[in-house]
């Protein structure tokens, strides 16, 4: 009967590469691999010559049922890889296991490791309830929502993953919107150079800021949400958003200025768009109206 066993690989130090991993990866028919050149150099120095395909982002919902017909037909076992860590973890390899179990096909995992357990571990933060994020917008609004989501879940702990690039930027929008947030930054994690720093998430921006090497190499972050207090936005007025943008402009603000206050209050773009238009509309109306009155008065 065909396969498929969900296979974690070393996430920065090969000797953490498990017996049954390496047994799996040997007797499987074919491996699904997130990019087959890294996983064909993971296998060269196992010495392992199983064929592989691959299997990302950007091809996995059109391969994984050919791939799946192609199992049942002619009784493979297939192992499924990711680059680094466990498959389907803020990873590929979840609609390959949705196709399989959805045609009957046994699917096993082959536990190893994760950069969100190692993460967890170290931390020194009470673990026993946590919610996994994987990697959040990249800024602006749009990541401030999501992090007061997290913090309004109820869950204490959030684990989210980010680039060298922008983790910086990140903390300091943690450190700007939870305020009493604890984090627990990890780089290169099983690596040589493996760093975890801890703290105030304004203490862990100070020194992320001050770490030249800050750049190099994946982050997974711990926030501990258990100390943030959060002041409740007041409520938007139960009144229409055109009436709120005359408001502010009997208050002396021009109609875009009006607008963004709309929005630091809470309203979305879209919506706000759509009432500074309908204002616009009315005080081109209104002078349309004024003009014609003119003209009728000079005739």
């Amino acid at each position: 009967m065909p396969r498929l066993y969900v296979v974690a690989t070393p996430i920065g130090n090969l000797s953490d590469m498990s017996p049954r991993a390496l047994e799996v990866l040997r007797s499987a028919d074919l491996i699904a691999a997130e990019d087959t050149r890294v996983t064909r150099a993971l296998l060269n120095h196992f010495g392992i010559d199983t064929p592989a395909v691959s299997n990302h982002q950007h091809n996995e919902e059109h391969r994984a049922s050919p791939l799946v017909e192609r199992m049942l037909a002619e009784d493979l076992t297939v192992a499924v890889v990711t680059d680094a860590g466990t498959p389907c973890i803020s990873d590929p390899g979840s609609v390959l296991v949705r196709e399989a179990a959805a045609a009957g096909i046994e699917v096993l995992a082959v536990p190893g490791p994760t950069a969100m357990a190692s993460a967890l571990s170290v931390s020194g933060f009470d673990t026993r309830e946590f919610a996994f994020y994987g990697f959040l917008p990249r800024g602006g609004r749009e990541l401030r929502e999501k992090l007061l989501a997290m913090q309004r879940s109820g869950v204490p702990v959030a684990v989210v993953h980010e680039s060298p690039h922008r983790v910086i930027d990140l903390v300091e929008e943690i450190a700007r919107t939870l305020p009493g947030c604890r984090v627990s930054a990890s780089c290169d994690l099983t690596k040589l150079y493996e760093k975890t720093i801890r703290g105030d998430a304004q203490d862990v921006l100070a020194m992320l800021r001050a770490n030249e090497k800050a750049e190099k190499g994946e982050y997974c972050l711990v926030l501990d949400m258990s100390g943030v207090t959060i002041d409740e936005e007041e409520p938007l007025p139960q009144v229409s958003l055109e009436a709120q943008l005359f408001e502010e402009l009997l208050c002396g603000s021009d109609l875009r200025a009006a607008g963004e206050r709309l929005m630091e209050r809470g309203a979305k773009r879209n919506e706000v768009y759509r009432a500074r238009t309908n204002v616009q509309r009315f005080f081109e109306d209104m002078i349309e109206q004024a003009t014609a009155g003119e003209d009728e008065s000079d005739e």
